[in-house]
């Protein structure tokens, strides 16, 4: 009873708070009014990772719950998922106790957190229910109102395709054996020959040696440190280099830089995979998140080495972009007070991507799914 009336008096306060904050607002670099986070009567709870444990889910959630304090709350799975899943589950109802609660996002690399949702639309249904998870898309499709995720298998074809409207004659492709037994990577791969030759290109396959069974990954840096200046020689510059293995672009970009090659897409494309490293670029801490300044860095670099146009990527990593986005799309819905399957459609959610976000979203329902939509992310060129 307490606990309820507490909550009233929060609420009613909040209404107060709203009406004396409306007359407010500032006025950002460009002199235009910013938005403003101010006391809206409800919370969108979001669900990420620890730091530890998946930094770029973790910024996200964190730089949206400073941009909308009054909305936002954000709050963190155990470190210990596996043993303490009970446990997460029980912190993602939690949320659901209060009744300001409008919208619960859950983004989690891990399958388990289902029932967090069965029980929340059982108890709950008024809340919107969005999520990044790795269970089975039936069951999500059925349980959660709005399922986003990365489309990694599309880029099969998406990668060729670029590679070849930036010039690229052969697509040569590195793995190793642990990786290419996943049936993700042998199928994106798969789908890079085919669309490789159906765009005129050859498609040239190179094992490398396996990190996983070996001496870790110096001999398969090592192995592509001394290939790629046979390729190079064997077919020219005008090739593209794949790398399905995130180390390996250490070596790839450093020698794109020197041999001029073509890198459409590292294989997770972010300007913070390998390219700071390569390039020496100094972020500061506070710089960390801030991808307009790391793009503009690298672009600068790409410059002084006679490189414009040869490399790209996306503008930031997906796993910062879908949080992000989820918490824009549930504060639309919430305060223009629709039914959120009046978003559920590919041109509504490519615009809106790009209006809130600076950078489109190209989103495709996955399969028989209405809810469940996959994007790849407009690129960046360098």
């Amino acid at each position: 009873m307490f606990r309820k009336t507490m909550a009233f008096m929060i609420v009613i306060m909040m209404i107060f708070s709203l009406a004396a904050c409306q007359s407010s607002t500032t006025t950002n670099e460009g002199g235009e009014a910013a938005d403003v986070a101010v006391s809206a009567g409800y919370k969108i709870g979001i669900v990420t990772p620890t730091l530890s444990t998946s930094e770029d889910e973790f910024r996200a959630a964190a730089i949206m719950a400073d941009k909308y304090p009054d909305i936002v709350r954000h709050i963190t799975l155990p470190e210990n998922f596996n043993i303490e899943l009970e446990t997460g589950i029980s912190q993602i109802l939690s949320l659901a106790d209060g009744p300001e609660m409008k919208a619960i996002i859950v983004n989690s690399g891990q399958a388990g957190l289902l029932p967090a949702f069965q029980t929340i639309r059982e108890r709950r249904p008024d809340i919107l229910t969005i999520a990044t998870m790795m269970d089975e898309p039936d069951l999500m499709s059925n349980y959660i109102d709005m399922n986003f995720s990365t489309d990694w298998l599309r880029r099969g074809v998406t990668i060729p395709t670029k590679a070849k409207e930036m010039g690229a004659k052969t697509f040569i492709h590195y793995s190793f054996p642990t990786h290419l037994a996943r049936d993700l990577v042998a199928n994106r791969k798969d789908a890079m020959k085919r669309t490789a030759e159906e765009l005129g290109m050859e498609f040239v396959e190179i094992i490398t040696p396996d990190p996983q069974t070996g001496d870790g990954t110096a001999p398969m840096l090592q192995f592509l440190r001394e290939d790629i200046p046979r390729q190079i020689t064997k077919y020219g510059p005008d090739i593209n280099i794949f790398g399905s293995n995130c180390p390996m672009y250490d070596v790839i970009l450093d020698e794109a830089l020197k041999s001029k090659f073509i890198v459409a897409e590292q294989c997770c494309p972010t300007p913070t995979q390998a390219y700071p490293t390569v390039m020496g670029l100094e972020i500061a801490p506070e710089d960390i998140g801030n991808f307009d300044l790391i793009n503009a860095m690298i672009t600068e670099k790409v410059k002084e080495a006679e490189m414009t146009g040869r490399l790209s990527g996306w503008a930031m990593p997906s796993s910062v972009y879908i949080p992000q986005f989820e918490i824009e799309l549930a504060k639309y819905i919430i305060e223009k007070e629709i039914d959120h399957k009046d978003v559920l459609n590919k041109a509504f959610l490519d615009d809106f991507s790009k209006e809130v976000m600076g950078v489109r979203g190209d989103f495709e329902p996955m399969g028989e799914y209405d809810n469940y939509f996959m994007l790849v992310l407009d690129s960046i060129y360098y």
